[in-house]
């Protein structure tokens, strides 16, 4: 038994090596970008015949971003901050002196003046067209036209290849699914607890939907970012409506655990949480089931009180279950629902 227990964990570590191996070597779409934009900016600054013509490559480079917005603010900040790196040489090389510890004084100046500016991205990219200047012992126009266009190829180059960007709608889709099945399984544990006695249930769907709903906000919001025109993502809201609703679900699991007894109000509260697992859908319909938990509260205030204390307790905590599932639904009410 020991020695299959082994072989097993043997394959298993493989496995991951494995698909850690595969995932060092796999190829992205902006590392593609990344690669081609900077052959296209080295060429095309070469061909211009500019001096330090490689430096068009790595401001491509480091405009490249895993977004658009991101990366047309990247975009800004360096222009911005380069321009003013050209003011500052300028004022320092020509009105002192070309020396290195003129280079330390300017960036005690300028650095704190790019932040003060929110431009603090494009310090390194400025930083290198400092030292071009300071190179050249001497700044002309024809120096600073040439730094100038080195910083547009590198920019516009960039931009251009920030252009394209992969859908992401089929991993939102799949995320979106996963969530909702995921609830659907929550729910259905909850719903076997209220009716039966004894029943386990490890909980490992919580740790699951946790996980699943911080991807798929972050991927989500990056998705928001590739759209300017975009005020906002349904997708975004969607996630973040479910987020809300976990909490409460993180809630009321505690809440179910406590109830150690079935009572007739347990098993109208488990059909009501049938009804709505198995209509878990982007859609909103939220308001049919704040009718019927209506309907269901009025039906348990004409019954008889409870005769036991076990049954009290049971009872009390039914009421705040259905409490909870109310903000549940009001929450899936307020979002404006998706195509189903």
């Amino acid at each position: 038994m020991l020695s299959r227990l082994k072989i097993k964990d043997k394959k298993e570590e493989e496995k991951v090596l494995d698909i850690k191996k595969r995932s060092m070597f796999k190829i992205g779409y902006r590392t593609i970008k990344t690669a081609l934009g900077t052959t296209l900016a080295v060429m095309l600054a070469q061909f211009l015949q500019l001096d330090n013509y490689v430096s068009a490559g790595i401001i491509t480079i480091l405009c490249i971003k895993v977004t658009k917005k991101k990366s047309l603010q990247s975009s800004w900040e360096r222009l911005l901050a380069c321009s003013i790196a050209i003011i500052f040489s300028f004022c320092f090389f020509e009105g002192i002196m070309y020396h290195p510890l003129i280079i330390g004084l300017m960036l005690l100046v300028f650095i704190p003046t790019t932040v003060l500016v929110r431009a603090s991205e494009g310090i390194v990219t400025s930083t290198v067209i400092i030292f071009h200047l300071y190179n050249s012992g001497k700044i002309t126009w024809s120096i600073i036209a040439n730094e100038f266009t080195l910083i547009i190829i590198g920019i516009g180059i960039a931009l251009i290849m920030n252009l394209y960007m992969p859908s992401m709608e089929k991993k939102l889709k799949d995320y979106q699914l996963a969530i909702e099945t995921n609830f659907a399984k929550i729910f259905k544990e909850i719903e076997i607890y209220l009716v039966e006695d004894n029943y386990k249930w490890d909980g490992s769907e919580i740790i699951k939907t946790a996980k699943l709903l911080n991807e798929a906000k972050t991927m989500a919001f990056r998705d928001v970012e590739n759209h300017f025109l975009r005020h906002e993502d349904t997708y975004y809201h969607y996630f973040k409506m479910r987020e809300k609703q976990f909490e409460i679900i993180e809630r009321i699991i505690p809440l179910v655990t406590s109830i150690h007894a079935a009572v007739e109000q347990s098993r109208m509260v488990a059909d009501l949480i049938h009804d709505i697992r198995i209509h878990i859908h982007p859609g909103n319909t939220a308001q049919v089931y704040l009718n019927k938990l209506e309907v269901m509260r009025q039906a348990f205030e004409e019954m008889e009180l409870p005769k036991t204390r076990e049954e009290f307790e049971v009872r009390a905590a039914l009421l705040v279950f259905i409490k909870e599932m109310e903000r549940y639904l009001l929450i899936k009410s307020q979002f404006k629902g998706m195509n189903t």
